[in-house]
């Protein structure tokens, strides 16, 4: 068993996204910005907006935070969404998910300019991505394929099992696990909540992708040896054995699993890292005009 870490790729990527930041400020006079909308105080967006803040102050980004109390309405969102999207000196925006249940977090994507959504959420980007067009594809699904090709991971011809279907993880892995790439072109199964007996589909797997947000989900019953295995899931509690209060686990039990596996991702230290690497390079193409003109 090896470790895919996502510290040590996300720091390598990290030193050469700030060269190319650099660059850009050496030859335009400017920065790479990134604004980030955050509606409320959920703990967890607010651990995760201002990780993209210090990052972003890392790589040599400017990042801008616009902050809304939680009962802004829609209307108001919108409107500022409006706003950032015709600030020329703004190359990417997010709004941090998930947003109160009065605000339709759809309509919200869907208002984002599409060459501006550095998380990828947009329609357009996401159609884009399917069709293996240049687009911003979606963070943590980008950061994972990052990581794939970091450590020279195998994945033509390889039956890839993705668990669990959303917008933000599971769909767009399955697409990209699909295409004609690399990393890709693997023979793709996509399983959810509504998959009867999913061990059946686990154990078949050369390359696991779990993002289902069920701690320890997979168990080490349900791979065969050797399987490399990608666990996106954070799931926190509360803890009075952590300086925070709090520890992490993933979807998979590392413990168990671990000693099956060819490669497998820690919770903490794996993905979680991995998907500020997608935002941060989805910014700097966006600042480069390398999607669009």
């Amino acid at each position: 068993m090896q470790l895919l870490d996502g510290k040590y790729v996300s720091e390598k990527l990290k030193v050469e996204i700030a060269e190319e930041a650099a660059e850009i400020l050496a030859t335009t006079g400017r920065k790479p910005h990134l604004v980030a909308v955050l509606v409320g105080h959920d703990g967890g967006s607010e651990t995760y907006v201002a990780s993209k803040m210090k990052n972003c102050e890392k790589v040599g980004f400017k990042s801008s935070l616009v902050r809304y109390e939680d009962t802004v309405s829609e209307a108001e969102l919108l409107k500022k969404v409006e706003e950032l999207n015709t600030d020329a000196d703004i190359d990417g925006i997010i709004v941090q998910l998930p947003l109160p249940k009065h605000i339709d977090p759809e309509k919200v994507t869907e208002r984002i300019d599409h060459r501006k959504d550095v998380d990828g959420f947009h329609p357009i980007n996401l159609g884009r991505m399917q069709r293996n067009l240049p687009s911003f594809i979606p963070a943590t699904p980008y950061g994972i394929t990052l990581m794939l090709k970091e450590y020279g991971i195998e994945t033509a011809g390889k039956h890839c099992v993705v668990v669990g279907r959303s917008n933000i993880v599971g769909s767009p892995m399955s697409i990209l696990m699909a295409r004609n790439t690399t990393p890709g072109n693997c023979t793709v199964t996509i399983c959810h909540s509504r998959t009867p007996d999913i061990k059946k589909f686990t154990l078949d797997a050369d390359i696991l992708i779990v993002a289902i947000g069920k701690k320890n989900f997979i168990t080490a019953d349900m791979v065969k040896d050797g399987v490399v295995v990608i666990d996106v899931g954070m799931n926190r509690e509360t803890s009075t054995t952590t300086k925070s209060g709090f520890k992490l686990y993933g979807d998979v039990d590392f413990e168990n699993v671990a000693p099956k596996s060819s490669w497998i991702t820690p919770v903490p230290g794996g993905v979680g890292l991995m998907t500020i690497i997608g935002l941060l390079k989805n910014t700097l193409a966006s600042a480069k005009k390398e999607v669009y003109q």
